[in-house]
């Protein structure tokens, strides 16, 4: 159990991680801070947290573990904040989803790096936002991926790992550079290629017409276009040479497409769609066996409650 859990920034992230520590009981006070008055409100109101401050300084005061989840791009600011005040033995963790961005704002902030930081990164969310979304099981089943710096102090790391465990995530651990290699090609890309495709299509017909006759395969694909447009801006942003990395990557096997179709090789297109339905099944029988842990594990859960 740790004392004081302090999470800036209640929005979708920030909220289930409070509140789902918060109902595991493994806090023995879960404070919030955010700049929105409506937020901090509802908040208390939604059990998300025990109470909140206006004031950084005061909330973390005696504070075990800081959790930053506010927008990537103002992550230096608050750690600028932090890094003016004494923390104590605090832990120091964030949810960014460009590692690298975060890690160097870290460094530029304390002049060295934090041996209490613990940078990471859960694979969850929701097109939902705000903290009227917070959801303690949003993390359950879901990976959470930890980048732990040569300076990380093990028992920092060792807490942060125990905290994402107990709301159900899988944890690994990750070098800084290959997360954000990773992320921009599974999902930063992913985005981007949505936010693309739908205002490609939108721009031609400006009444919108044109989505009247889109069907299933349009709206899998493009879901994610849904998403909050200044996070992913922020993301793109953060993450920008990794992206550009899978983007480039990723135009050049598109013109391999495109030749393809323009002259006619059939050979070629088959290869391409056949490799990447294996993929694709592959990553279902992933899904699969992720599924079938998370449930046996559930399982396992209802059987100690009884016992």
């Amino acid at each position: 159990m740790i004392g004081r859990l302090v999470v800036v920034g209640l929005g979708l992230i920030g909220g289930s991680f409070a509140k789902g520590l918060r109902e595991s009981g493994l806090c023995r006070e879960v404070v919030g801070v955010d700049l929105d008055p409506q937020s901090r409100e509802l908040a208390v109101e939604l059990g998300v947290v025990d109470r909140c401050e206006t004031d950084l300084a005061t909330a973390c005061q005696g504070a075990d573990v800081i959790q930053l989840a506010v927008p990537i791009l103002a992550m230096e600011k608050m750690l600028g904040l932090l890094a003016g005040m004494d923390l104590g033995q605090a832990i120091l963790t964030d949810v960014g989803s460009a590692k690298g961005n975060v890690v160097r704002a870290a460094g530029r902030a304390f002049g060295t790096m934090p041996p209490r930081f613990v940078p990471g990164h859960p694979i969850a969310g929701s097109e939902q936002s705000g903290v009227q979304a917070s959801n303690s099981a949003l993390f359950r089943r879901h990976k959470v991926i930890l980048t732990p710096l040569a300076e990380t102090d093990p028992s920092a790391l060792a807490t942060v790992d125990a905290l994402w465990r107990a709301l159900g995530a899988d944890v690994e651990h990750m070098q800084v550079e290959r997360h954000d290699e990773v992320l921009a090609a599974t999902s930063h890309l992913p985005h981007l290629l949505a936010f693309g495709l739908v205002d490609s299509l939108a721009k031609r017909n400006e009444n919108l017409e044109i989505f009247r006759y889109a069907a299933g395969g349009f709206r899998d694909f493009t879901r994610i276009a849904g998403s909050d447009p200044v996070m992913w801006h922020d993301i793109f942003l953060a993450n920008r040479d990794a992206v550009l990395r899978a983007l480039d990557s990723f135009r050049g096997d598109l013109d391999v497409l495109r030749d393809a179709v323009d002259a006619g090789d059939g050979p070629q297109l088959l290869e391409v769609f056949q490799r990447a339905q294996a993929a694709r099944e592959h990553f279902g029988r992933i899904l699969a066996r992720r599924a079938r842990k998370g449930t046996l594990n559930a399982n396992d859960d209802h059987k100690e409650a009884r016992s």
